[in-house]
């Protein structure tokens, strides 16, 4: 065996692997994304915000590298107003969290949220202001997550309601030339007004348009009980329905 051509070649390798990771692009500390975007109606867990009108939507989102992120998202609403308040038609979401992944692959994220209905006047209506607070836990494997999030107080203005759950349960899958595909259910349980409980499901077909573009269309229903969650002019807000949308990312 010739020593000195095993020796020089053993040293290129090493001055190569250096060279390459000295060109590597170093990780961020953060990333900072914010995007706009507007949407045919506004549906949350399958009920409809904006009694079935279209409406804009804008949020931003900062993420440590070490796992932590905080973020705020806003929507224009009605239901708050069609419930008979004078005020409140925007909603503000806050939210922070951390989240990571075990070796073995298993996603995990944990966090608050707050749910602020900007100046709203709800508490005049039912006594119970419509702001919100949340925690969540999620788990996700591959294309599959759940998230489970608890009611720290009374629920989107419902009397009595503190201790309420959510349970989702989704996927995305990727299709392909940009688009994917997202099947959900989840189920609403409203602490101490069973009237109110729920189950909602949705299919969402995403294209992504390259440069930050994105349109979305999604297949969206519930099991809601017929009066539970209505309009001024008794619809049911709840009905099943198809809803686009259009967001940029930056």
């Amino acid at each position: 065996m010739n020593t000195s051509k095993t020796v020089l070649a053993a040293l290129a390798l090493i001055a190569g692997s250096a060279a390459l990771a000295q060109s590597k692009p170093a990780e961020p500390d953060y990333t900072m994304a914010y995007n706009i975007g507007a949407v045919s109606e506004y549906r949350y867990r399958g009920i409809s915000q904006t009694r079935f009108e279209p409406t804009l939507q804008a949020g931003a989102d900062f993420a440590h590298k070490n796992g932590f992120y905080i973020g705020a998202w806003a929507s224009g609403i009605r239901w708050i107003k069609d419930a008979g308040a004078s005020k409140g038609d925007v909603e503000l979401d806050l939210y922070g969290g951390y989240k990571g992944s075990t070796s073995g692959g298993l996603g995990y994220d944990l966090g608050y949220l707050r749910y602020e209905y900007v100046d709203n006047s709800f508490s005049g209506v039912t006594g119970t202001n419509a702001n919100t607070d949340e925690v969540y836990a999620a788990l996700s494997y591959g294309p599959i997550s759940f998230k489970y999030s608890y009611a720290l107080s009374d629920l989107f203005g419902t009397p009595n309601s503190k201790g309420s759950g959510y349970a989702d349960l989704s996927a995305t899958f990727d299709l392909g030339q940009g688009y994917s595909l997202t099947p959900h259910i989840g189920r609403q349980d409203v602490a101490n007004n069973s009237a109110f409980s729920y189950t909602d499901y949705a299919l969402t077909l995403t294209k992504d348009m390259g440069n930050g573009f994105s349109i979305s269309l999604a297949a969206i229903g519930t099991d809601a009980k017929e009066g539970s969650y209505v309009s001024p002019s008794m619809q049911q807000l709840g009905r099943s329905a198809a809803v686009l949308g259009v967001k940029y990312t930056f």
